[in-house]
């Protein structure tokens, strides 16, 4: 028999269409040679993309630009967010902090857009939660000298 892996696919399609229409054998052995030349050529573009893809693994965007104005750019895998979430990163692999360990992000650096992280830069400093704790401290004070 033949050594061509595709040979028995090529076999098998030809014996179905034979099945459906009346084929002359000269037909069949040229339709074989021709499906299982074109199987072989399909599964060597086939190796070449994965190849190829294997050699593009690193980053798709720089990770110096992929925090914008409105959007942050998955490195890994070039989708844009709002947010890059844990949930996102997980189906890479990667916790938050592995994520910029890898792309060279500092460690508290906000995974998340410029505009996002102002809003929330704004909306922290109109709360002003360091001067409702210094509150709470003096209260809790006052209450141990009332007990006292």
């Amino acid at each position: 028999m033949n050594s061509n892996p595709f040979f028995d696919q090529a076999m098998s399609m030809v014996q179905a269409q034979a099945g459906v229409k009346q084929m002359t054998p000269a037909e069949m052995i040229s339709m074989v040679k021709e499906l299982a030349d074109g199987l072989a050529k399909l599964a060597a573009c086939e190796e070449v993309e994965e190849t190829a893809e294997e050699a593009v693994e690193g980053p798709v965007v720089d990770p110096k630009k992929a925090i914008k104005q409105n959007a942050i750019i998955c490195v890994e895998c070039g989708k844009t967010f709002k947010i890059l979430g844990k949930k996102h990163l997980a189906t890479h692999g990667l916790t938050p902090n592995e994520y910029r360990e890898k792309h060279g992000y500092k460690k508290g650096t906000a995974l998340v857009c410029k505009s996002l992280a102002k809003q929330r830069k704004e909306k922290m400093a109109s709360m002003k939660i360091w001067e409702k704790v210094e509150s709470r401290g003096k209260k809790g004070a006052k209450k141990a000298e009332k007990k006292a």
